[in-house]
């Protein structure tokens, strides 16, 4: 524990520190002021009130009467006061808490969604559910930040109002007392701190991975039952619970044994306080109320000393939130996304055309070399179909295209990336309504509904409107669309978007030869230029090039009216479509 806490600070502070110099500095430095003030007035009312309960105690010891009722009218009028500033602690606490989770929420989404940032962690395997980090880290972080800040700021505080009340009353029971808090909490530390931290980052883990599979069932379920999948699903979900369950397990047993130990240390602390004072009181040197009075102080005292033994199982779980919280963190730097600078990139520039220049294509991890020393052009209105053996790359060169790799070397000249549409045989079918999905990804255009039902009778799906009941209406589409149409409404989307270029792989591979047709003579009309990846040599006509990749990373250009499918690849093709 004690090799971690350097660590564990350094990342604490990272994840800290640039809210309370953002532009919303003034707000929290305000609200956290505020806190203060209140933590200040909390400690001076817990010292009074522990005094006014002695003094009513030991005005009922000495049966006094009129000393005992001034002590309850002090305490209740008090009582009026303290109430309030103990209820607004806690809201302004949570109120601050909730407004730094937005801003760090805000924050980690801008810098997730940048550069792709989302995609690159995709190859990172230290980075698991980076949506659980997300949603429930950053809550979990903000709000137990200001919590354990808190406790530790007023257990300073408490240990300073309180230790003058308690000395002097007696000097040997606050020297006890320090020693005592001490040795139990190095005894925590040692025995407990660096296991539990350890669990709890497994717990969190683990526990996202289960709730992930689970995730994943539900959106797939209808191909998993298509597969008659259910046992080996069920058994990868017993496998992640059953990993779940036993670190929760062995988490709760260590939970037990540092149970017992801060239950004898705060059982056996009750009776210190009097033991200690009894000679006196029986011998009539202190009042019966001195005892509570000591009481509380220790009590109070005992607490902000032993604050680690006391809160180690939640401090263990905070820690192991900040760990997977900085990790993330760390991961969507820019340095981290960019990969290392040693490695061989190919330079992308933004033009007018989409050319290759002497580009060599590796896979991301640099272990498969897809294309070497590619050369070609593909100028505005020169469509291009790219064909090839199953595996060969035809894909990974879309994603080239697209500025997701960049794994290699050469030199490539593309649009802007708003003036390119890449279109996956999977239809991304986003959350929202019907006009969202035709508008996507630029939904915060106006598009008259006139142009909507145009471009869904282009694409064969005038009936779409009415069984949605509109556009407004908000459905699941994965399941309400069949996957030919949810391929006729990404080319609805491209329709509408009307971009310079559009890449398609294998985009109309579940539609029929006729609305394909129809589909491919519609983009030729506009002024899109085509990019696909095929198997249906149909398709080829609609092309001005072909390019032809090879198994042996080679590749071959030619002019579309003169190309034809050999034997061997229509075969290739084949499997490929099965």
């Amino acid at each position: 524990m004690s090799k971690i806490n350097p660590r564990f600070v350094r990342r604490f502070f990272n994840l800290a520190k640039p809210y309370w110099f953002s532009e919303e500095k003034w707000l929290a430095r305000g609200l956290a002021g505020l806190l203060v003030v209140l933590m200040l007035a909390e400690t001076w009312f817990n010292v009074y009130f522990n005094e006014l309960t002695g003094e009513f105690t030991s005005a009922l010891a000495a049966q006094e009467s009129a000393r005992f009722w001034k002590s309850i009218g002090k305490f209740c009028a008090l009582l009026v006061i303290a109430v309030p500033i103990y209820s607004y602690y806690y809201y302004v606490r949570d109120k601050l808490g909730n407004h730094w989770r937005r801003w760090l929420t805000v924050r980690m989404l801008g810098r997730y969604f940048k550069d792709h940032a989302f995609y690159e962690l995709l190859r990172n395997p230290d980075i698991d559910n980076p949506d659980q980090r997300i949603a429930e880290d950053i809550a979990s972080f903000t709000q137990r930040s200001l919590t354990f800040l808190l406790l530790f700021g007023g257990a300073v505080l408490q240990l300073m109002a309180f230790s003058k009340v308690l000395w002097s009353i007696s000097h040997s029971l606050v020297l006890f007392l320090v020693l005592y808090a001490v040795a139990a909490t190095v005894i925590t530390i040692k025995v407990y701190g660096e296991k539990m931290i350890s669990l709890h980052f497994n717990q969190i883990k683990r526990e996202a991975n289960f709730r992930f599979g689970l995730i994943r069932i539900r959106e797939n379920a209808e191909v998993i039952a298509l597969y008659r999948g259910e046992k080996q699903e069920h058994t990868q979900i017993q496998k992640r619970f059953s990993e779940a369950f036993k670190n929760f397990d062995a988490l709760i047993r260590w939970t037990l044994r540092l149970s017992f130990f801060q239950n004898t240390n705060t059982l056996f602390t009750m009776a210190l306080p009097s033991i200690i004072l009894a000679p006196r009181v029986l011998s009539g040197e202190l009042e019966v109320g001195r005892i509570v009075q000591a009481g509380g102080a220790f009590t109070a005292i005992l607490g902000a000393l032993s604050i680690l033994v006391d809160n180690l199982e939640s401090l263990s779980r905070f820690a192991a939130g900040v760990r997977r919280l900085d990790s993330f963190s760390r991961a969507l730097s820019p340095k981290q996304i960019m990969g290392d600078p040693g490695r061989e990139r190919i330079e992308m520039r933004e033009g007018d055309k989409l050319s290759f220049e002497d580009v060599t294509i590796q896979t991301p991890n640099y272990e498969r070399t897809l294309v070497k020393s590619l050369t070609f052009s593909a100028q505005p209105g020169n469509s291009l179909m790219i064909v090839g053996p199953s595996g060969c790359g035809k894909s990974s060169m879309l994603r080239t295209m697209a500025g997701l790799w960049d794994s290699g070397t050469g030199k490539i000249e593309r649009p802007k990336s708003e003036e390119m549409l890449f279109v996956p045989q999977h239809a991304y079918m986003i959350l929202g309504s019907l006009r969202s999905q035709l508008l996507y990804p630029n939904i915060a255009r106006e598009v008259p509904d006139e142009e909507l039902m145009d471009v869904l009778r282009r694409v064969n799906l005038t009936d779409l409107v009415g069984r949605c009941g509109g556009f407004e209406a908000e459905l699941d589409f994965e399941k309400v669309l069949s996957v030919g149409e949810r391929q006729r409404l990404a080319f609805a989307r491209v329709l509408l978007e009307r971009p310079k270029y559009v890449l398609l792989d294998e985009s109309s591979s579940a539609l029929d030869p006729e609305n394909e047709a129809a589909i491919f003579k519609q983009l030729l009309e506009t002024s899109v230029t085509i990019i696909s990846v095929s198997h249906h040599p149909s398709l080829v006509r609609y092309h001005a090039q072909v390019l032809e990749i090879t198994a042996d990373s080679g590749w071959r250009l030619h002019r579309a009216s003169e190309f034809k499918f050999t034997e061997h690849l229509m075969e290739n093709m084949a499997d490929q479509a099965t």
